[in-house]
């Protein structure tokens, strides 16, 4: 056995300097191994050749038993891997396209006259951000991420509390504690994994607005102070995205689309200035009705989509104002302010 494994190694050895593939050189040795065992198997046993072999086949009839059984696993091994990747390239169809599931899952969209399958390969190839993982944010990143919009964007620097979980339905008890960003996603992928969310968990500043604006198609803006509403809108406007905007308080909300690159106001040429703060309490100080962010919310997912297919008309140059304690809605028409700073050049 020592002198078949000395010109096994030899030979394999030589042909790696030599350059020849891995395959001839295996192809070689089983050559030799099966000289090796006709010897031992044919020739007398007082043959010199057969005693230096070792004088007996069974230990090359085991070897090569062995080897048959690894060979064989490794061929299964690699044809299950197949498999695995022929039924990934199913699931995880190119961009664009929509595995069986997919059109399954959005079939209510695409029967839509308004949407199709079109409307809903925009929404597969759309990047939407969402500044806030709160009260708006959480029923807008839940209705954008079944809608089935490609990849979702979420930055808030805050973690969940007991008290988000009366109205930010996204979040569950055992999510007190974790970083919004990063429970929201894990909803997000738990109701459809055939999207991405990217999260940041980290305030909004204006050293990161611009790049990070640029990155996506359409923002929506589900803060709570006028601070980062102002910067969003300025970065908005500046990069040239639609911006969806949001806001309530008590039983009332409000939501407009800001798109000054279509001739339309932006957001501070409606409000041209935060409101004292006893005028503009937060949900903290003056409370907020449980639903009321989920009817809000789900309405800035359905500009957010509406925008993207192109499906009826968005409320740019109107505000919608929602009052849920008497059950109305009416519409203010919104003119952009000639002497606004942020898109009046």
């Amino acid at each position: 056995m020592l002198l078949f494994l000395t010109i096994s190694g030899g030979m394999y050895g030589l042909g790696a300097a030599m350059g020849a593939p891995k395959a001839q050189r295996w192809a070689l040795i089983f050559v030799l191994f099966v000289a090796v065992v006709g010897i031992l198997l044919v020739f007398p046993e007082d043959h010199a050749l057969r005693s230096a072999f070792g004088g007996n086949a069974e230990p090359y009839l085991l070897l090569g038993g062995f080897a048959a059984l690894v060979l064989i696993y490794r061929a299964i091994l690699l044809r299950l891997r197949a498999r695995v990747d022929t039924g990934s390239q199913t699931q995880e169809p190119q961009k664009g396209s929509f595995s069986a599931t997919e059109l399954d899952r959005y079939a209510r969209h695409i029967v839509l006259r308004e949407i199709g399958g079109p409307g809903q390969k925009k929404l597969k190839n759309a990047k939407v951000l969402v500044i806030g993982a709160g009260g708006l944010g959480a029923p807008a990143l839940q209705y954008l991420a079944a809608a089935g919009v490609g990849l979702i964007g979420v930055i808030d620097d805050d973690t969940v509390e007991n008290a988000n979980l009366q109205r930010q339905v996204i979040h569950r008890d055992e999510d007190i504690g974790l970083p919004k960003v990063f429970s929201a996603q894990n909803a997000m992928l738990a109701q459809n994994p055939h999207i991405e969310v990217r999260p940041y968990h980290r305030r909004l500043t204006e050293q990161i607005a611009s790049e990070l604006f640029e990155e996506y198609d359409v923002i929506l803006d589900g803060t709570d102070n006028f601070e980062t509403r102002y910067l969003v809108n300025e970065t908005a406007a500046r990069v040239g995205r639609p911006l969806i905007s949001g806001a309530l308080s008590q039983w009332e909300g409000q939501l407009s689309v800001f798109d000054p690159k279509s001739g339309t106001p932006c957001y501070q040429c409606i409000f041209p200035g935060a409101p004292a703060p006893e005028l503009a309490p937060s949900c903290a100080e003056a409370g907020v009705i449980g639903p009321l962010p989920g009817v809000i919310g789900a309405m800035m997912a359905q500009e957010a989509i509406k925008l993207i297919t192109g499906a009826g008309s968005v409320l740019r140059s109107e505000m919608l104002i929602y009052d849920g304690l008497y059950g109305e809605t009416r519409k203010m028409t919104l003119k952009p302010r000639a002497d606004c700073p942020i898109c009046s050049h």
